[in-house]
């Protein structure tokens, strides 16, 4: 039986993260491992998970925050290095329905029977108020009689797809083995969308409509920098500026490449007549950085290092004697820990 990982990625939201674990623990397909990659989080997440009575819970705490794309790039990398077939990736505010998992392998095993290549498959989401949320772009390739191909698959509940969010995306090893890892130098926002285009390239990905799972936080609607009122999250602004541009200079045709950039310039100047000049100056930043963002892909078996982070790991409510893992990622040394029901790991990634 082929093994799936699931990879979570958290940082700060300790309370969804909880949510999202019970979920997860919950599936009528049970996950062969579970990881959760902590983005250098502040909240206590770490005290939470320890406090937590969930067997053989994986957890790598990164030094520092590397952002979304960061987080992805090293979830997916330690799932494909302890040997996963597949791994089953989403953030901490993704709440999978019981059988979401399950409902997911159904459709690859359907796929594989009807000899249908795919890239990945994808559950379909919703908000907590049954709005459909984080909607991949349908694809629209042809068959050899020159119609759209897409109705192949849709008596099954299954359509296929090209550009997709990693909100519970079910990803197999091969892909990970021929287009590599995610951007991580793309930081926050577009990431998802930019690799699943490059792995799509020969083959769709696949939406299962019978694989749910809820998004929370999501009825404020699409990313914008008009509507954004936490500091905090205003300077990330500038990536998605400049990561759309290198999306669309990179996958799409010239015209929708000029219309983006018209698309920012026209924002700059409805963000000053607003006199958000500070907004206004991050759009422009942005837009600059795009001329020149051009990072190269790398292998999914690329150094740890190359992250410019270390990792702190270790196992949740482990058996007293694991087997050696057949596949490690970096260097590991048992730590002996008293009065704790947890096999600690330290991982040094040089």
């Amino acid at each position: 039986m082929k093994k799936i990982f699931a990879v979570i990625l958290t940082y700060n939201r300790k309370d969804l993260l909880k949510r999202c674990l019970r979920a997860v623990y919950s599936q009528t397909r049970a996950c062969d491992g579970v990881i959760v990659i902590d983005n250098a989080g502040t909240d206590g997440t770490e005290q939470m998970l320890k406090e937590l009575d969930l067997p053989n819970l994986e957890v790598h705490v990164l030094s520092h925050n590397i952002g979304a794309s960061g987080g992805f790039n090293a979830g997916f990398r330690i799932a494909y290095q302890k040997g996963a077939d597949f791994v089953w990736m989403m953030d901490d505010d993704v709440i999978p329905s019981p059988d979401a998992l399950q409902r997911l392998q159904e459709a690859d095993e359907l796929l594989e029977e009807k000899s249908l290549a795919r890239a990945f498959l994808l559950s379909t989401a919703y908000t907590e108020g049954g709005l459909i949320t984080n909607a991949p772009s349908m694809d629209q390739r042809r068959n050899r009689i020159d119609y759209e191909n897409w109705p192949l698959t849709l008596e099954h509940g299954i359509v296929p797809v090209r550009r997709a969010t990693f909100v519970s995306i079910l990803v197999p090893r091969a892909t990970l083995k021929e287009y590599g890892l995610p951007l991580a130098s793309m930081f926050i926002w577009g990431e998802d969308t930019e690799y699943t285009l490059r792995i799509t390239k020969n083959a769709p990905g696949f939406i299962v409509g019978n694989s749910k799972v809820l998004h929370l936080r999501q009825e404020n609607g699409a990313i914008s920098v008009l509507a954004e009122h936490n500091p905090n999250r205003l300077k990330y602004h500038r990536h998605y500026v400049r990561n759309e541009v290198f999306v669309a200079r990179k996958y799409y045709r010239p015209r929708r490449l000029i219309l983006s950039v018209i698309h920012q310039i026209k924002l700059i100047g409805q963000l000053i007549g607003m006199k958000e000049f500070a907004k206004a100056k991050i759009v422009f930043h942005g837009l600059i950085e795009s001329s020149h963002f051009s990072p190269d892909v790398e292998a999914i078996d690329a150094p740890f290092a190359n992250l410019g982070v270390t990792v702190r790991s270790f196992i949740l409510n482990a058996p007293q004697q694991l087997a050696t893992p057949s596949v490690v990622v970096g260097r590991f040394e048992p730590v002996n820990e008293d009065n704790m029901s947890e096999q600690f790991l330290r991982a040094v990634y040089d």
